[in-house]
């Protein structure tokens, strides 16, 4: 029976199963829940206070910082920089007794690794990971859209892996990575024919042959390598 938490992770791999070009099952996930935190970020949850004091202390990464300055509410992202930028001066030049114990520079320096985006997609990504570990279990009909997906990032693929070789029954294990591999292995192939035709066209000797499937093959093997994340800055 279909529990909450594994709707988001049906859907994606439903469309992913019935439409190619959605591509990477994961990257949407990933890309949903960051839409979703920056949307509350900037929107209700920047007024509630336990939230802003996490959005205070870690800050946001370049990648979610571009992403909220495109976001169209200035003095949303505003009023979180104000208060942000105010826990940096203080953490980086502490008045009176604390002056003595406090560091500073290792303070700021942990800000600028930190990100509060990051962090909650991280939380909620690592648990629909586990989600599909656990449909594929026990979920005969989640087998067949795990089967039909187009193919899987590599760095979501080798994550997906490694997870699942610790979590899941060995038999299972066993299946569920012939299958993986088996999706994999065919559009490495197919990424490969397609790269190289694109390369071929440049050649006056193939100046008549067809693009067949290649004229987008160079953006596809970047999202096949990377992934296809953060296309809310893509939009």
């Amino acid at each position: 029976m279909e529990k909450i938490y594994t709707i988001p992770v049906n859907e994606a791999f439903e469309a992913s199963a019935a439409d190619k070009a959605c591509g990477c099952a994961f990257c949407s996930l990933y890309n949903k829940l960051e839409f979703n935190e920056i949307d509350a970020v900037l929107g209700a949850a920047m007024m509630e206070p336990d939230i802003r004091i996490e959005t205070n202390k870690k800050g946001f990464c370049k990648e979610h910082f571009d992403i909220m300055f495109g976001y169209k509410n200035r003095l949303g992202l505003a009023l979180i920089l104000e208060s942000h930028l105010g826990e940096n001066h203080k953490a980086a030049f502490p008045k009176g007794l604390s002056s003595l114990v406090a560091n500073g520079e290792k303070k700021l320096s942990e800000m600028t690794k930190s990100c509060y985006v990051c962090d909650k997609i991280e939380f909620h990504f690592a648990h629909m990971i586990d989600t599909v570990a656990l449909l594929y279990t026990e979920d005969m009909e989640f087998r067949k859209k795990f089967a039909s997906q187009p193919y899987f990032c590599l760095p979501h693929y080798t994550r997906m892996m490694e997870y699942a070789k610790a979590k899941m029954p060995k038999k299972v294990f066993a299946e569920f990575e012939k299958v993986a591999k088996s999706i994999e292995e065919n559009y490495y192939s197919e990424l490969n024919e397609d790269v190289s035709w694109f390369c071929k066209k440049f050649d006056y000797r193939y100046d008549d042959e067809p693009w067949k499937n290649s004229k987008d093959a160079v953006e596809r093997a970047i999202k096949f390598l990377r992934g296809d994340l953060h296309t809310m800055n893509k939009k």
